[in-house]
């Protein structure tokens, strides 16, 4: 799939007020810091899509992107952000959770993962609840340029074997990186395999 267009839509706290049209969404969320947003404007290629910010866990709201005018991108706010006070924390939680459970449209989840790190209790405890759940998701491994290819491999198998203690088979996995464009082909052809089949 090649993106012809990405625009803007809303961004909002409230389910209500998301886009009522029905189109598919694939919604992107990870830790403050993962590079979500690069990884975002990497996809679209737009380096202005998606505002980078050099202080984490700015996202607070659901910012609705529509694409080629047939899907959203959705981008949700990062969790486990220490520096929120407790009330913001809890704001976002439930946020995130109305989203996640209760948005029919929501296609797909891509859960990004910061590639440089061993496998992050608060990664593995949402994405257990994601199974809990029966949502649909993938996990996007960020920041692949910065490691050498072993200690990539060994990172990411170190997290299958993690997440194989509690699950019967893995969710789809890619490894990107912003920087080298890394994952963008991969990525899209697995929204477009979706979309096709829906």
């Amino acid at each position: 799939m090649e993106i012809t267009s990405a625009k803007f839509v809303i961004s909002n706290t409230r389910l209500d007020k998301c886009p009522q049209d029905g189109k598919p969404e694939y919604a992107f969320i990870g830790r403050s810091n993962v590079g979500k947003s690069s990884l975002i404007n990497m996809l679209t290629r737009n380096n202005k899509l998606a505002m980078i910010s050099s202080t984490p866990g700015k996202t607070l709201l659901i910012n609705h992107f529509i694409i080629n005018n047939e899907w959203y991108l959705v981008d949700l706010p990062g969790y486990g952000y220490a520096q929120r006070g407790k009330k913001q924390q809890e704001q976002i939680k439930i946020l995130i959770e109305n989203y996640v459970l209760e948005r029919e449209q929501m296609t797909c989840l891509f859960v990004l993962i910061d590639s440089r790190h061993a496998p992050q209790a608060i990664d593995l405890e949402f994405m257990e609840w994601l199974g809990e759940n029966g949502i649909p998701f993938a996990i996007v491994f960020t920041k692949a340029d910065k490691l050498s290819g072993g200690k990539l491999k060994e990172n990411v198998e170190a997290y299958k074997q993690k997440l194989l203690e509690q699950w019967e088979e893995l969710p789809p996995i890619f490894a990107t990186s912003s920087e080298k464009k890394t994952g963008r082909k991969e990525l899209l052809d697995y929204i477009d395999s979706i979309n096709k089949g829906l």
